[in-house]
C-alpha cells in the first residue's frame, strides 16, 4: 500500500477528526478554505500569505493582530480537517449568494497569486463551488475577471 494512501487512511480512521467549526465563525471558516487554496498545490509562498492576509483582513476589517491571530486559527484548523463540509456548511448558512460569488473571487485571487494556477487548486474551487451553489458560468467569469485583474493569461 503505498505510504500517502496509508498515512491518508490513518489520519483518516485512527485520528480524532476536528470539530466542527462554530457555525457563527464565518471568518474562521473564510480562512480554512482561502488557507486550503494556498496550499493545496504543495507549497505556501509568500505571495500567497501577503495576499491571504489582504484578503482576510479587507473582508472583515481586521486590524493585525486579529487577521494574524484568524490566519493562525485557520492554519491549524486546514491541518486537522479531512473534508471542506464543515466549513462549507458555515458559508451557505451565513452568506448570501453576493457574500459566496466574492468567496469564490477571493478563492481565485489566492490561487493566481503565485501567477500559476495548479490543477488541485482548480480542482478545490469547483468543488467549493458546488458545495456552496455557485454555478459553473458564475465561478469561470470569476476566474476570468480574476485573471484579467491581474494580467493573466486565460488557460481554460
Amino acid at each position: 500500500m503505498p505510504q500517502e494512501l496509508l498515512t491518508f487512511l490513518k489520519r483518516t480512521l485512527l485520528e480524532p477528526q476536528s470539530e466542527p467549526v462554530p457555525e457563527t465563525d464565518l471568518p474562521l471558516a473564510t480562512a480554512v478554505l482561502l488557507i486550503r487554496a494556498a496550499v493545496v498545490d504543495g507549497s505556501l509562498e509568500k505571495i500567497e500569505m501577503d495576499k491571504l492576509h489582504e484578503l482576510l483582513k479587507r473582508r472583515f476589517d481586521l486590524d493585525e493582530e486579529e487577521v494574524q491571530d484568524l490566519i493562525e486559527r485557520g492554519r491549524e484548523k486546514e491541518r486537522e480537517s479531512v473534508d471542506l463540509y464543515h466549513f462549507t456548511k458555515v458559508i451557505t448558512d451565513k452568506l448570501d449568494m453576493d457574500g459566496r460569488l466574492q468567496l469564490i473571487e477571493y478563492l481565485w485571487e489566492t490561487a493566481y497569486a503565485d501567477g500559476v494556477l495548479d490543477e488541485y487548486e482548480s480542482n478545490l474551487i469547483w468543488r467549493v463551488a458546488e458545495l456552496i451553489g455557485v454555478e459553473t458560468r458564475d465561478r469561470v467569469r470569476l476566474r476570468q475577471q480574476v485573471q484579467a485583474k491581474l494580467g493573466l493569461r486565460d488557460d481554460a
